[in-house]
């Protein structure tokens, strides 16, 4: 049997009083596409902050490949954010002062690639994303739909093991954010990434391979996704 590419087993997560994650368990293969959904406070987001090393769980276990993250030290889980994962958030949270070019260059950057390969990587991904002629412009002068493209650019330039996309399309229209998951999932499946999306909108989950229900932080159902 192949190990899964993330794994949460009876994972614990309390603020507080609030139980947010109540022993849930949750899997994903390599290269496959799940989309978390549930109602506001269900636990979908602790869920993805544990799984991405943000949070450490009470109690179980996280694992990539098979080995635990949670006791890993915070120097550690940095590198993990930074070289293995990838992350769209549903603002895209650009800096504002840096160009396109420069937003996607920058986790490269961190990693002590030097400049002028970490621009070539990245001038690399905003021509795969649509964003061929945008690289000099700031987030001020793209489109809701051009900004979401430029921070899915920013995520895949490392060529993470697995991105987390939350609300991705939150912030845009129909069209923008069909056009956005679009290129995102024809981008992580060119590369065979694992993507987990956290959404609310069953459009954005339709283009998972599957779809996993959280309520009372417990996983309560799962439904095949289309997988467009």
């Amino acid at each position: 049997m192949s190990i899964p590419m993330l794994q949460a087993l009876d994972i614990k997560k309390s603020f507080g009083k609030s139980e947010a994650l109540r022993g849930l368990n949750f899997e994903v293969e390599k290269g496959e596409v799940v989309a978390v959904m549930g109602p506001s406070g269900s636990g979908k987001s602790t869920l993805l902050h544990c799984l991405a090393g943000i949070l450490a769980p009470d109690s179980g276990q996280v694992l990539l490949s098979g080995v635990e993250i949670q006791n890993l030290n915070e120097e550690r889980r940095s590198e993990l954010r930074r070289t293995q994962f990838g992350f769209v958030f549903q603002f895209g949270q650009l800096l504002p002062e840096l160009t396109a070019l420069d937003n996607v260059s920058i986790p490269l950057l961190l990693g002590k690639v030097k400049r002028k390969d970490a621009e070539g990587r990245a001038r690399i991904w905003l021509e795969r994303l649509g964003l061929a002629g945008m690289e000099d412009k700031l987030p001020s002068e793209l489109s809701g739909g051009q900004a979401q493209r430029v921070a899915i650019a920013r995520a895949m330039v490392t060529h993470p093991q697995v991105l987390f996309a939350d609300e991705p399309t939150g912030s845009l229209d129909s069209l923008a954010a069909e056009n956005v998951m679009n290129m995102m999932l024809e981008s992580v499946r060119s590369e065979g990434t694992t993507v987990i999306i956290i959404t609310h909108d069953a459009r954005t989950a339709a283009y998972a391979d599957r779809d996993v229900i959280v309520r009372d932080g417990r996983i309560s159902g799962a439904m095949m996704g289309s997988g467009k």
